[in-house]
Order: structure tokens, then C-alpha cells, then sequence
């Protein structure tokens, strides 16, 4: 069973919507580990106490002094035990989204991350691609569109950190993130995948699961942004790196999900307009 990695600094209101999300979209003794960065706001502590005393198998953990993100879920990573779905505490977890996920990651041992589509999710973003959307008005709509999905996983050149399944196989060969180079974060998933690759493991996208995701919002009273410093450092890593993304972003390969899954959402809602009121 996969176990859910929440890294957690401050942003209370966000991390309140997501574990509310969450506790609605997993069976109640899914493996969960919550660990707080040192937050300053102090309702973050209650929330995760409320949450923890709700569940049966949730771990709390606590820095004593912030780590910045990197550092915090390589913590997660050194004090759990096998496969992983990393989680941002800004994110809304529809229905299904983790048995749809293990079920693509189960199609081949050889896949080491699995990301789901979300509004905000840069190469796997829904509606417009690689296009920051609002949270969709109707996340259930959506989430029933993509679930409906048959398709097989398709192979991207990188995950998306917001929520992305580790294979813990993977983190044994290759080790954690890199927080010597990416510091406090941005980057550091897409070097994991880049070195997974390299590998042999594959990152791939299920095209049958939808997160919502509100963006930057534990980063925002840390100043990291993305691209900067890090981007070069990724580059200069990778060399390859930055054409690879623009042939995946020339070929499109995730369009016909996206097609299908607007098409449905539109007839669904259409449907619903139609049906007579009582």
C-alpha cells in the first residue's frame, strides 16, 4: 500500500482544504505522513492533531528547526518505508485519484514516478496545456471525466512535484532529492526523474486521475520561486534538458487525453442543464 508524504509549512487554510479533500478521496487506513517544517503560524499544529486523532494510521512528524522543502521530504523519505505518493499541502485529492495512480504504476515495475492531470501542473495541466488554470468550479465533474480514462500511462520527461508516486525501488538505486544543488526547492523532482531515467525507470502521467492544485502556496512566505538558479543548475546538469521539454511540449502527446476529457466535461454539463428542475 502506498503511503501519503504531506510536507507541511505553514499555509493553514490550504492545508485544512487538502486534508478535508483527502480524508474524502482514501479509505480511512491509508498509510499517511504528515511533517510539519517548523510552521510559525500555530494553527497548523491543531489542524494536524484534529486530522491525525480522525485517522488510524496517520504519523506526525515535527522539525525542530525549518528545513525548506527539499530537506523536509527527504526526512519523509529516510522515515518511511516503501512506495510514496508526495503531496502538496495546496493541493484538493478527488475520488479515486490513489487507486488510479497505483493501478498505472503496477503496469510496469519499471515506472518510478506517476503524476496525475491537474489545473495547475505545468506539462500536465487541464484544461490548457502547460497553462496555470483556477481550481475548476465543479472538481467532481472533472475528476468522474478523467476517470473514465482507459488509456495506458504515457511517458513524460519529468514529473510534477505537487503530487507525484515514488517507486521506493527507484529512491534505493538513485537516492533522494538533491538538496546540496537545489537547496530549499524548485527542480529537485525533475533532476530525481531526469536521473531516473537515466536509470532505466520511466516517468510517465495517468491519464485517468485529476488533483487540483493552488500553486506556490507554502513557498510564498520563503521567496524560492521557480526558474532562477536552480533552472541553470538543472541545465548545466542536463544539457539536453530544456530541448527535451520543448520536443514533449511540440508533440503533445497528452492532447487526445485532454480533448476527451474537455469533450466529456462539456456534454456532462450540458446534460445536467438540460434535465428538468423539480
Amino acid at each position: 500500500m502506498t503511503r501519503i508524504l504531506i510536507p507541511v509549512y505553514n499555509a493553514a487554510a490550504e492545508l485544512s482544504r487538502c486534508l478535508a479533500a483527502l480524508a474524502a478521496s482514501v479509505p480511512a487506513n491509508t498509510p499517511m505522513t504528515l511533517i510539519d517544517d517548523a510552521s510559525t503560524d500555530p494553527a497548523v499544529a491543531v489542524i494536524l492533531t484534529e486530522f491525525a486523532a480522525s485517522r488510524s494510521a496517520v504519523d506526525l512528524l515535527s522539525n525542530p528547526v525549518n528545513l525548506g522543502f527539499v530537506g523536509n521530504v527527504n526526512r519523509g523519505f529516510r522515515e518511511t518505508s516503501g512506495n510514496v505518493l508526495l503531496l502538496n499541502s495546496d493541493t484538493l485529492p478527488t475520488s479515486g485519484f490513489l487507486s488510479r495512480i497505483e493501478a498505472c504504476a503496477r503496469s510496469d515495475e519499471r515506472i518510478a514516478t506517476v503524476t496525475p492531470f491537474s489545473n495547475n501542473a505545468e506539462i500536465c495541466s487541464f484544461p490548457l496545456f502547460c497553462v496555470a488554470s483556477p481550481m475548476p468550479p465543479d472538481m467532481d465533474a472533472v475528476s468522474t471525466a478523467f476517470a473514465a480514462e482507459q488509456g495506458e500511462a504515457i511517458d513524460v520527461p519529468t514529473g510534477v512535484g505537487f503530487c507525484m508516486w515514488l517507486r521506493r525501488a527507484t529512491l534505493d538505486q538513485i537516492g533522494d532529492f538533491d538538496a546540496a544543488t537545489f537547496g530549499r526547492g524548485y527542480g529537485e523532482e525533475n533532476d530525481f526523474c531526469r536521473r531516473a531515467a537515466a536509470h532505466g525507470w520511466r516517468n510517465v502521467v495517468c491519464p485517468s486521475a485529476y488533483v487540483g492544485h493552488v500553486g506556490h502556496a507554502s513557498f510564498a512566505p520563503t521567496g524560492e520561486r521557480p526558474g532562477g538558479e536552480n533552472l541553470r543548475r538543472l541545465s548545466a546538469r542536463y544539457p539536453r534538458y530544456n530541448a527535451e521539454i520543448a520536443d514533449f511540449i511540440s508533440r503533445d502527446p497528452l492532447a487526445g487525453v485532454r480533448a476527451r476529457v474537455a469533450e466529456r466535461v462539456s456534454r456532462n454539463l450540458s446534460q445536467a442543464n438540460a434535465s428538468p428542475r423539480p
